[in-house]
């Protein structure tokens, strides 16, 4: 979805003539798996998606504004109360994840001078929890650019149907929605990993098994639209906004496009296969009308393969990149919601690597022993109740996962970042904010959650006033807490 694209609709042959190009591209990969030279370097990277609000704690539609005060490394998201900003890649070893910190901090800070010169704030949170029904229904909501059009027409257009977003755990949300809307609620972190092509099944199928952990661990989305619902309601959210099945597909079997997978992989090419065979194109686009080369310096671009990967919103994505001397192979670990401050999420990404690091180094990997359908009833149970998730796990059968990462996982994810040659003091500072978290029992929801019953909105009814004015006060206090850089399982849940 990163390219731009020409049309906001598509006709029946552009369908056709794409299909045809996509199967072509998708041999073409395959022989550049068998013959090319891969970029082995194994270098981390971020991408982070940000919220903008005005002083009232309201998102702010002012996404323009600010891009126009940035440089071209940081973009547009569907929200046109979003924006987003890349990290380029590091190195892990030594101070590297401090240095990823920094350079985050640095860029955080540039876009909210720019948001300060368009009377807004920047707000790091998972789902903005004064987003509203209202403001979703407003057409003003989407960035005015033609992939977001060309994105909810075509999803519109394949449903045949409304949007119906419907969750509940606490309370119940159920509404349906003209177009995509829902999904401009969904800001994430993204982490990438550099891996090479025959290393990559099993940094895949351990970023698989651990998804339902990290969730737990990092969950920050437990209030949208007035509503506390799952500690990280991004997930289904996500999931539903961008659902191009009716009842009836569901009923047949036909996959998502927010998709976790059915099965451990063997080789990446595994996952390009599958995005051909069971994916419909949503963005029927042709490399000449988006500008996008043949070839990036001497490596096809894969245009078509490139563009239908974007449109199937796996959490951990394959990306392929020609770059312009050797092309490298990629995973886009995507489920984690933004925030709650810079360590927080440099946090994060220490555990995952770490983790991902030891458990591809296993003789017997955990997938061998984990059912992948136990690792998708994780992801669901650690995004649903975070903090309070029970996890099944090999040799330890139903474990809670506060236990499970505190007595267990947080050494492996040692061992492997001093595999990866990470600084000591670094691994007990990042490691020690995970701990924290299992031991205070405080994440980015649990804490939203407490701040919410503080501020009295536990009291009031969904979507009423007096809930709108308790979420902006816990949103203010958010932010006010966010500013001080602080990791949150130490922040204080009173409202002052």
């Amino acid at each position: 979805m990163g390219d731009a694209v020409s049309s906001d609709t598509y006709t029946p042959k552009q369908r056709t003539r794409y299909r045809q190009r996509l199967l072509n591209d998708l041999e073409v990969f395959d022989r550049i798996l068998q013959t090319a030279d891969f970029i082995d370097e194994g270098t981390i990277g971020l991408e982070l998606e940000l919220n903008l609000v005005d002083d009232q704690m309201q998102p702010s539609r002012t996404g323009e504004a600010v891009l126009a005060e940035l440089s071209d490394e940081y973009q547009s998201e569907i929200g046109s109360f979003n924006v987003e900003l890349n990290l380029p890649p590091h190195t892990i070893h030594g101070d590297g994840l401090s240095q990823l910190q920094n350079e985050l901090s640095k860029r955080l800070d540039t876009v909210k001078k720019a948001a300060n010169k368009a009377d807004s704030s920047v707000a790091m949170i998972g789902t903005l929890p004064s987003l509203t029904t209202e403001f979703l229904s407003d057409p003003a909501w989407m960035t005015r650019e033609n992939r977001y059009r060309a994105l909810s027409n075509s999803v519109i257009e394949a449903r045949g149907e409304l949007v119906r977003i419907d969750i509940a755990r606490d309370e119940h949300y159920d509404h349906e929605f003209d177009d995509i809307a829902p999904e401009s609620a969904c800001t994430s972190m993204q982490l990438h990993l550099q891996v090479a092509p025959n290393r990559f099944a099993d940094a895949w199928n351990a970023s698989q098994a651990i998804a339902g952990i990290q969730a737990a661990a990092g969950a920050n989305s437990p209030l949208f639209a007035g509503h506390q619902l799952w500690h990280e309601s991004r997930v289904p959210l996500f999931y539903q906004a961008i659902d191009t099945r009716t009842n009836e597909l569901v009923n047949q079997g036909v996959r998502p496009r927010v998709w976790f997978g059915e099965r451990w992989i063997t080789s990446v090419f595994d996952l390009f296969e599958e995005n051909v065979r069971y994916f419909s194109p949503l963005l029927p686009e042709d490399r000449s009308d988006s500008g996008t080369p043949i070839l990036d310096g001497d490596n096809p671009a894969l245009h078509y393969l490139n563009l239908q990967n974007g449109t199937i919103w796996r959490w951990n994505r394959p990306i392929y990149d020609p770059g312009t001397e050797q092309p490298h192979i990629r995973i886009e670990n995507r489920l984690l919601p933004a925030g709650p401050t810079p360590v927080d999420i440099v946090a994060d990404a220490a555990f995952y690597y770490g983790l991902v690091k030891y458990l591809s180094n296993q003789a017997r990997p955990v997938w061998s022993r984990l059912p992948f359908s136990d690792a998708h009833d994780n992801f669901n149970a650690g995004a649903r109740d975070g903090l309070n998730a029970e996890m099944v796990w090999p040799t330890l059968g139903h474990i809670p996962v506060t236990k499970l990462i505190s007595e267990y996982l947080l050494d492996q994810a040692r061992e492997g970042l001093e595999v990866l040659e990470v600084d000591g003091q670094l691994i007990d500072k990042y490691l020690g904010i995970i701990e924290g978290r299992m031991t205070n029992h405080q994440n980015g929801a649990t804490w939203q959650i407490a701040a919410l019953r503080q501020a009295g909105g536990d009291l009031t009814a969904p979507e009423s006033e007096e809930r709108r004015e308790a979420i902006a006060k816990v949103l203010q206090r958010y932010l006010e807490l966010q500013e001080t850089g602080e990791p949150v399982h130490t922040w204080p849940t009173s409202m002052q």
